[in-house]
């Protein structure tokens, strides 16, 4: 019996219609199922259960215990599992949970918090900024929904991953830089002084590793650890900064900066969109990932006709 839950179904049933006929209309058994269920139910508890009496079959005592035992079960299961509503962006409140870098929630969270706005108005958003053992993890036990952006080292069996746009990089100085017009040459690219952002972000070394590998050096004057601080030092001063693209198109926007294009053809990167595999099913996390390929895309993004 104890590998057997459906004879909680046919006990319910019976109880609900006190004929074997019934219950197996209701159950979309055959009566001669219903009948087998009944007659191992009686053996396993030592007790007929349900008797036969001019108004159909009613239970005995014992009978009566396990079949409100049964009715309780079988409807909490019905309200819980099959009843359960699906996810619904427009009336669930739900905290959304994204990790990436800083200038990942420039790129990202804008756009983000504008659809979910319309779109899902309970809902809310933490951005978190893991180390990749960290992301690992969160990602796994919920801490987050997805990690957006470059995160070359979420890999492997139990991560799902999905690309969302290719980017690259782009020179930023003052607008009214006097040695810099619409481009850099080369010239230019090496004789400036450079002020580079040694950040958390992966994405950054994938450039400086591309210069390692071209053989080359610049005169850098600054190095900081964060980008937040680059475009007002750059509106300040005779610099030059390399960074990812959109990061140079926000950028452009909040301070008196002029993108130009860098003098060599630069590496572009990935930006994707990784979560667990233990979420791949889940109505709320397939939604997300919907909503994410929806915003940023390769036809999507102010920045998609310049790098």
């Amino acid at each position: 019996m104890r590998d057997d839950l459906n004879h909680l179904w046919v006990l319910a049933a019976l109880g609900q219609t006190r004929r074997v006929e019934h219950a197996a209309q209701l159950l979309g058994m055959t009566q001669p199922g219903v009948s087998n269920a009944l007659r191992r139910l009686r053996q396993h508890f030592g007790d007929p259960l349900l008797v036969r009496t001019g108004r159909g079959m009613e239970p005995t005592p014992r009978g009566q215990q396990l079949i409100d035992a049964a009715q309780t079960l079988v409807a909490e299961y019905q309200a819980r599992v099959v009843a359960a509503s699906p996810f619904d962006p427009a009336t669930s409140a739900t905290e959304c949970r994204f990790a990436m870098s800083d200038i990942g929630e420039m790129v990202f969270l804008p756009r983000i918090l504008e659809y979910l706005r319309l779109h899902a108005p309970r809902t809310s958003v933490r951005s978190v900024n893991l180390a990749p053992r960290a992301l690992a993890e969160a990602l796994e036990d919920g801490g987050a929904d997805l990690a957006v952006g470059y995160f070359p080292d979420v890999k492997g069996g139990s991560y799902f991953q999905q690309r969302l746009f290719s980017h690259g990089f782009v020179c930023l100085v003052r607008a009214d830089h006097p040695k810099v017009g619409s481009r850099l040459t080369r010239a230019d690219f090496l004789a400036l002084g450079h002020a580079v952002v040694q950040a958390e972000g992966r994405s950054q070394e994938v450039f400086e590793e591309y210069l390692r590998k071209l053989g080359v050096q610049r005169r850098v004057v600054l190095h900081v650890p964060h980008f937040m601080s680059i475009p007002l030092v750059i509106a300040k001063s005779d610099l030059v900064v390399t960074v990812p693209l959109a990061v140079g198109v926000a950028f452009a926007r909040l301070t008196p900066v002029k993108l130009v294009r860098p003098p060599f053809a630069l590496p572009r990167f990935d930006l994707k969109q990784h979560w667990h595999r233990r979420y791949h099913k889940d109505a709320r996390n397939i939604w997300l990932r919907a909503m994410m390929m929806t915003l940023f895309n390769e036809d999507r993004g102010e920045w998609r006709g310049f790098g």
